[in-house]
């Protein structure tokens, strides 16, 4: 696991606990899925959606024991996701580190993936919260629906909607639950229960975007993969929008109006460096810091306490991030 940061620092003990209940997700008939598990915990990460479930649950005085497989079934949710994410894009790194489909096969690899997706299931289960269940449910199928639509939509096309219900579906809508799941293992108010939904939503959707500008403004050592790597793959992100918005007559911009994927690598490499030095970059990044300001605003029905002080720190540093 990273380094707390200052957020993270009252529930430390909590994320271990956390950790070590997905490390016992693994069944002992299954070495390989073991090892498989060490290797993608092993690869730390952010922990940031965790960290919002308990965050958001001990603000609302969540029992412990529930709030604790809500935070590793939303974490093992996640996991999952990243796993077959790789797969898909044929990453063979993440954070530094080799990717599972790097050393496996794409069968033993999806496999994995889906015994993931089981045990992140069960541990929602052990909440003994219907609702959760449902909405656990329901989120993975917006994943999975989301990544069924990236794959066979129109791409290479500056589209907001689009890119919109894109990042919705495959950051905002994780993030959106863990703050929403919390919750409702509380007694708490629709109110409240909605003001979280809203928080978590607005935090996930400025945490893509800023992902999506690092893909730009990154290095590759860093990213673990080229400079530019989704339009490179036909997907056109806020900072590629922004560029097309204000250089509509550029003739590097026509083919993102039109929708035509570039096939040359130097004019890609060429468009890549004109978002990269462009206004676009800082547009995007306000964007970013309007959706933390929208957050923050929905946090401000809550009565102030560390917890919320946390969740507040956790949104702005969630646009600070240069990794």
């Amino acid at each position: 696991m990273t380094s707390a940061v200052s957020f993270m620092v009252s529930i430390q003990d909590d994320l271990r606990a956390v950790e070590t209940l997905m490390r016992s997700q693994a069944d002992e008939r299954y070495p390989d899925l073991q090892s498989a598990l060490d290797l993608l915990l092993s690869a730390g990460g952010k922990r940031i959606r965790p960290t919002l479930t308990l965050l958001a649950g001990k603000m609302l005085r969540a029992k412990g024991e529930p709030l604790l497989h809500l935070a590793a079934a939303i974490e093992m949710l996640h996991t999952a996701t990243l796993v077959h994410d790789d797969l898909i894009d044929g990453s063979l790194l993440r954070r530094g580190m080799p990717t599972l489909n790097s050393r496996w096969s794409p069968g033993a690899t999806v496999l994995t993936g889906d015994y993931l997706f089981a045990r992140a299931a069960n541990l929602a289960a052990q909440t003994d919260s219907i609702p959760v269940m449902k909405l656990f449910s329901e989120t993975l199928s917006i994943i999975v629906g989301g990544e069924l639509t990236q794959m066979f939509s129109t791409r290479c096309k500056a589209d907001r909607t689009n890119y919109y219900q894109r990042i919705y579906a495959k950051t905002a809508s994780l993030f959106e639950t863990s703050a929403k799941s919390a919750a409702l293992l509380c007694l708490t108010s629709e109110l409240h229960t909605e003001a979280l939904r809203a928080y978590g939503y607005s935090v996930g959707m400025a945490f893509q975007i800023i992902d999506d500008i690092l893909d730009y403004t990154g290095e590759q050592a860093t990213l673990g993969k080229p400079i530019g790597s989704d339009l490179r793959q036909g997907l056109v992100t806020l900072p590629a929008i922004y560029f097309a918005e204000m250089h509509p007559e550029h003739p590097l911009t026509i083919n993102l109006i039109e929708g035509n994927c570039i096939q040359d690598q130097d004019v890609l490499d060429e468009l890549i460096g004109a978002i990269r030095s462009s206004k676009a970059i800082q547009q995007s990044h306000q964007e970013a810091i309007q959706f933390v300001e929208t957050a923050l605003n929905h946090l401000s029905i809550f009565d102030p306490c560390p917890e919320r002080l946390a969740l507040e720190e956790l949104a702005h540093h969630v646009v600070d991030r240069k990794f």
